[in-house]
């Protein structure tokens, strides 16, 4: 049980990147208001729903009687100049953001959370990535791969959007939700054995 936790995420890139660090993980998705409060800025608003999704799991966990085991949470968001560029509704939205991001630099900012009978502890990481200019063509052929519907910011670095990104300066696995090196640590704090099998 030393490296088994619940996830406070539907999202299969976080569960694959908490397999390579050989961690089990219970997937327990989280329902949160992800509304930004007035004036809040970028990076506290990422805290705060990592925050909230791994806390309002714990205590589901406790109330139905569950093992106790760590919590994680991650909350993923795209910034352009101040914005954030959250999930695309539809096909307008979507194209519209790519083209924003065409031959820009924009920073993707995550937030993990581990939540424990201990308290909560968080940490963040914030990527600045090069977006080379996309032409309208490419961004509609990529929309109608339907890949960028579950996605901040329209894109997913660890798929066909890749060959948009011209550089990046961070995390990698970051961009894609979960920086892996923050949730390390955090697991390590948290009891969690790594790079241990069984």
């Amino acid at each position: 049980m030393k490296n088994r936790i619940y996830l406070a995420s539907q999202s299969p890139r976080r569960r694959e990147l908490l397999q390579q660090l050989g961690i089990s993980c219970v997937v327990l998705p989280s329902h949160i208001d992800e509304t930004p409060h007035a004036a809040e800025t970028v990076e506290a608003y990422v805290i705060r729903l990592a925050r909230e999704k791994a806390e309002v799991c714990l205590q589901q966990v406790r109330q139905q009687a569950q093992v106790s085991l760590p919590v994680l949470a991650a909350d993923t968001t795209v910034c352009l100049d101040g914005t954030i560029l959250g999930k695309p509704e539809d096909e307008a939205a979507a194209c519209a953001m790519l083209r924003n991001l065409s031959g820009r630099w924009h920073e993707v900012h995550t937030a993990v959370a581990v939540a424990t009978a201990a308290g909560t502890e968080t940490a963040l990481s914030t990527t600045h990535v090069e977006m080379t200019a996309i032409s309208d063509a490419d961004i509609r052929a990529y929309v109608a791969s339907g890949e960028p519907y579950d996605k901040a910011g329209a894109y997913g670095i660890q798929g066909l959007a890749g060959i948009f990104i011209k550089r990046i300066e961070g995390s990698y696995s970051g961009v894609m939700g979960l920086p892996v090196f923050e949730t390390a640590q955090l697991l390590r704090n948290a009891g969690i054995e790594l790079l241990k099998n069984g």
